[in-house]
């Protein structure tokens, strides 16, 4: 008899065959039980009928507890009833594990209770389904990556600097000197650039932001891209083809997840249409400004608000370009028409998500960096490593960084960042 899983079941219709798997839910009338399991990798419903198994294994079965662990053996059966389309028809049982005063039932629970048992909330078929997302857009991260032409660098956790010179940093003593969990791998991705041509981090990165908005994590993983001799222009395409990938191949492979989640396809397929529209960040202040947003002016960085409202314009993801250079970081290049601006670009993306990636041109100037360091208060001795890159063959490149978690509770459709990370850290959470 083979053993196989939840998700296999369409290659089996007709064999009788062995699952692990939990008890999820169970209900029964007087002749049959009917069993909600799930492996990891699916739900389905396994039938007990009384009469096909006898007296014991029907007890056995009326009696399981939520979660209980058990190995169950029977014939798979197509089930046009449910969404899965497939069921089990139970002949034998065993118990492997027993549960009992399981926490989270099918009842309501707030919001607290479930994140001081997120250890057991991951097994709910909500939480199931946004970790197979999640799990999709790394798979489609990696394979888009290595089939044009990028290689994969880690750069270090450990730091002894700020890359965008924030005081919300993680310090930590590293031997006999400061040291700082990192805010991003960009600074390292550049110097890797020069050495490689294309390449990619992936990673988890820290910030110590005080913030308790939906968009915010503590530790949260990025992607961050780096390409030598390629200017801002090239960069958008290809991050407009990476984010337009990953959605369709959510579409493509996460069926299920997304009716769990009832993610509308129609709505995530018009996020595959490219290219995505561009705006300036001039022209989004006047945007704003001509619909009511009296609280922003030029040189002020958008907010929540303000970001929604002109995603929800175009109904796309789309760029905005150019921000100012007072609220932008030091290694962005300077426009070369303007004093107040440098080459950048986040894309924001609908239906109330934000902003999902951040990038910019990179200075290559090594007299402007030194300026710009010095200008920012930081320490230039940090950066020497930093600045030989524009000593030493220097050429013109362009970077960004994803937000993992940002994109899942996007292509999710969910209300909260934390959700999307298996266990999240948020500011006054470290448990469990």
């Amino acid at each position: 008899m083979e053993s196989i899983q939840i998700l296999d079941a369409k290659k089996h219709v007709g064999e009788t065959v062995q699952i692990g798997a939990w008890v999820a839910n169970k209900r029964s009338s007087g002749k049959i039980a009917f069993l909600q399991l799930r492996d990891g990798t699916a739900y389905f419903q396994g039938i007990v009928v009384k009469s096909e198994v006898g007296e014991e294994v029907f007890q056995l079965a009326k009696n399981l507890n939520q979660e209980t662990a058990v190995l169950v053996t029977g014939e798979i059966r197509e089930d046009s009833r449910s969404k899965f389309g497939y069921e089990i028809g139970i002949s034998g049982l065993e118990v492997v594990g027993e549960s009992h005063d399981y926490p989270i039932t099918p009842k309501e629970h707030g919001t607290d209770f479930l994140m001081d048992h997120r250890h057991l909330w991951l097994r709910s078929s909500k939480q199931h389904a946004i970790m197979q997302i999640r799990n999709e857009i790394i798979r489609a991260t990696y394979e888009f990556f290595n089939k044009n032409g990028f290689i994969k660098i880690d750069p270090p956790i450990l730091t002894g600097s700020a890359p965008e010179g924030t005081t919300d940093l993680f310090e930590t003593n590293y031997f006999d000197q400061k040291a700082y969990l990192s805010q991003s791998g960009q600074l390292y991705m550049e110097a890797a650039a020069m050495a490689f041509g294309k390449v990619f981090s992936f990673g988890p990165t820290f910030r110590a932001e005080k913030s308790k908005t939906r968009r915010h994590l503590i530790e949260f993983w990025m992607i961050e891209p780096e390409m030598a001799f390629m200017h801002q222009e090239e960069s958008l395409e290809v991050q407009e083809q990476y984010v337009a990938f990953l959605v369709q191949n959510v579409l493509d492979n996460c069926d299920y997840a997304l009716d769990v989640l009832g993610r509308d396809r129609e709505v995530l397929k018009k996020y595959t249409k490219l290219p995505f529209p561009r705006i300036s960040y001039d022209d989004a202040v006047e945007l704003l400004q001509k619909n009511g947003f009296d609280d922003i002016q030029w040189g002020d960085d958008f907010g929540s608000p303000h970001e929604t409202f002109i995603a929800n314009s175009f109904d796309q993801p789309v760029f905005i370009l150019n921000y100012p250079k007072a609220i932008k970081p030091f290694y962005m290049k300077p426009h070369p028409t303007r004093e107040d601006v440098v080459i950048c670009a986040d894309m924001i993306a609908p239906e109330g998500y934000g902003e999902i990636i951040g990038g910019s041109e990179r200075a290559i100037d090594h007299e402007y960096l030194l300026e710009q360091i010095r200008a920012h208060g930081l320490d230039e001795n940090e950066y020497s490593w930093y600045l030989d890159l524009r000593k030493y063959g220097s050429v013109p490149h362009t970077g960004f960084g994803l937000g993992l978690e940002r994109t899942v509770t996007w292509l999710s459709g969910i209300e909260h960042v934390r959700e999307s990370i298996p266990f999240p850290r948020l500011l006054n959470r470290i448990y469990p």
